[in-house]
């Protein structure tokens, strides 16, 4: 990503019509019931890529998770800070552009809402712990029947969510209009290590 992508994501932070840190991604709330548990003996870590302003990482942060929001603009960081701290949750921020691969794992769990660059998929089963799941929600070419945005270039085939996924076994998959976007929703989840 060049660093005028960077000032990019920064503008649309800062415009007065920027999305605000407010309620999580439905396709994240309705895959809680696969999401891992906190448990005293260990906090499980999940990463939030590309996650702006945080409405996802401060959800799963409610809910004891260790979270770790990876984003490309400053500006979203600052503004995922704020959220989390108006929530009283810990969030651990990192500048990154996704588009040269992930934070080192592993993680129990990755989640990527309206984010698509297809070579992550070839990562996400190492970079998830084993066991760990995968929750991924993009809008599909459908979505321009009634939205020019985004292009069709960030926009996912009928089906090519569930096909992209491979190394990981596909818990649920859906797609369909979903408060007015038409977006495939999957969860994926990296075998668990064999008994030995």
């Amino acid at each position: 990503m060049a660093a005028g992508d960077r000032a990019r994501w920064d503008a649309r932070w800062s415009a007065p019509d920027a999305p605000a840190s407010a309620a999580p991604a439905r396709a994240l709330v309705e895959a809680e019931p696969f999401l891992p548990r906190a448990a005293a003996a260990r906090v499980p870590r999940v990463l939030d890529v590309a996650g702006g302003a945080g409405r996802n990482a401060v959800w799963l942060a409610r809910r004891g998770l260790d979270v770790t929001l990876a984003d490309v603009s400053p500006l979203a960081l600052a503004r995922a800070a704020g959220a989390a701290a108006a929530a009283g949750v810990t969030l651990r921020l990192l500048e990154r552009d996704l588009e040269e691969g992930l934070p080192a794992g592993p993680w129990d769990a990755i989640v990527v809402v309206d984010f698509l660059h297809r070579p992550l998929f070839d990562a996400f089963p190492t970079a998830l712990a084993p066991g760990g799941v995968l929750v991924h929600a993009q809008p599909t070419l459908r979505n321009l029947e009634r939205h020019a945005h985004p292009g069709a270039r960030f926009l996912v085939a009928p089906g090519e969510l569930r096909a992209l996924a491979r190394g990981l076994g596909v818990l649920a998959f859906a797609e369909g209009w979903v408060d007015d976007r038409h977006v495939a929703r999957l969860v994926a989840r990296r075998p668990a290590a064999a008994a030995v």
